[in-house]
């Protein structure tokens, strides 16, 4: 059967990404229906759409009269198979538990109609944990979008069909989404997997006593004309959230040093409930931060090798991602700026800071133990692969 163009959406978990994912669909255009098994899910998306909309609206997506518009195509249903009896595109939102995930999949590859792709919007699982349990392999593919951002990964699997990633390429851009397609699955993605190890740096910079938490964020917002710094994002993502991920988390040998000192630091704020943004209090307290006063940035210098150690975790995470043929030093940077709206990506970080300084940046930090030495090794024969590349091109 040809692979049809997407009209009807249904989104397979209420929550927070398949209730604005929802939203977003229904202002452009489509016919979306949201399905949830917990029924007070479903009583909130209401709610939780009215939310949504004032971030979308607030942000220039869309208008008030799009939102009017949009609302009156969805439909919310607590039948699975009714919600995805018309559907084109089948996108899953459920938790991040594996079981769970693999028998939703295999429920939806049973009941959905043969024309349907379905996807995953899994932030932390690979397509190949999943795919397995269906027979339309062809139609299936990792569909991963970042809540506020328009960068959206799509991730074929190892029989997804060509047309279904044109498809899927398509249904992106129409909704205002900016696709980024990967050559193969990777742990984090793209974006996830350059700031997850900037987010761990700065962890790190605070446990071994190098730097203290304005110093962190104050050297990053300086260096890259950033909003906030990461341990900011760490209280926007949530603290409960950044413990979990160090507490389940393979580890390699950089993270094997610092995973009890970070779960330390860590702990005491969850206990008192300082969560980050969402409980008012965490790195910083809220709705007013210390890095939203006018002189934050001016009180002090920025370490250099504050700035250097984040720029480290950044640029080698970015090149490990062309090592592994995920994609190209070009969309990298592509998709670092589209995901953060910062102006330079990570290659581009590269070529201001220079190589040797970073090579030098990069030794004491593996010299430090905070980045794992095999994989500081890969990085370092890449720069000099590039170096000879460069050197051989000079004299022809």
């Amino acid at each position: 059967m040809p692979i049809a163009e997407v009209e009807t959406v249904c989104y397979v978990g209420a929550g927070t990404m398949g209730c604005y994912n929802s939203l977003a669909a229904a202002v452009s255009g489509y016919q979306v229906v949201l399905y949830d098994v917990d029924k007070q899910s479903l009583e909130k998306v209401s709610e939780r759409h009215r939310e949504m909309a004032a971030m979308l609206t607030g942000s220039g997506y869309c208008s008030e009269s799009d939102i009017a518009a949009a609302l009156d195509r969805v439909t919310v249903q607590a039948d699975l198979a009714q919600a995805t009896a018309h559907a084109d595109l089948v996108s899953e939102s459920v938790s991040e538990d594996l079981p769970i995930k693999r028998e939703v999949h295999r429920q939806l590859d049973e009941i959905c109609p043969a024309k349907t792709i379905i996807t995953t919007n899994s932030s932390v699982l690979p397509v190949s944990a999943i795919e397995d349990v269906l027979v339309r392999g062809d139609r299936f593919a990792a569909l991963h979008s970042h809540l506020g951002s328009p960068l959206v990964d799509i991730v074929a699997g190892p029989r997804t069909d060509h047309a279904v990633v044109d498809v899927l390429t398509r249904y992106v851009e129409s909704t205002k989404g900016v696709p980024l397609i990967m050559q193969k699955e990777y742990p984090g993605y793209v974006l996830n997997a350059m700031l997850g190890p900037v987010l761990g740096c700065a962890l790190a910079l605070l446990v071994d006593g190098v730097a203290k938490r304005d110093e962190v964020d104050r050297a990053w917002m300086l260096g890259l004309g950033a909003t906030m710094g990461p341990l900011g994002m760490i209280d926007m993502f949530g603290l409960n959230i950044i413990f979990d991920s160090w507490e389940n988390r393979e580890l390699d040998a950089r993270t094997r040093r610092l995973q009890p000192k970070v779960l330390d630091l860590l702990r005491p704020y969850i206990e008192e409930d300082r969560l980050g943004m969402k409980s008012g209090r965490g790195f910083y307290d809220y709705p007013a931060p210390a890095y939203q006063n006018d002189d934050f940035l001016q009180k002090a210098e920025a370490p250099r090798d504050v700035r250097n150690a984040l720029y480290v975790a950044l640029i080698s995470n970015a090149i490990l991602l062309v090592i592994a043929g995920v994609a190209e030093s070009s969309v990298i940077d592509r998709a670092w700026r589209v995901g953060t709206y910062l102006d330079a990506g990570p290659f581009e970080v590269l070529a201001g800071m220079g190589h040797e300084v970073f090579r030098q940046a990069l030794a004491d930090e593996m010299s430090a133990e905070r980045v794992d030495p095999d994989k500081g090794r890969r990085v370092m024969e890449w720069l000099e692969q590039q170096s000879n590349t460069t050197d051989l091109e000079s004299e022809q």
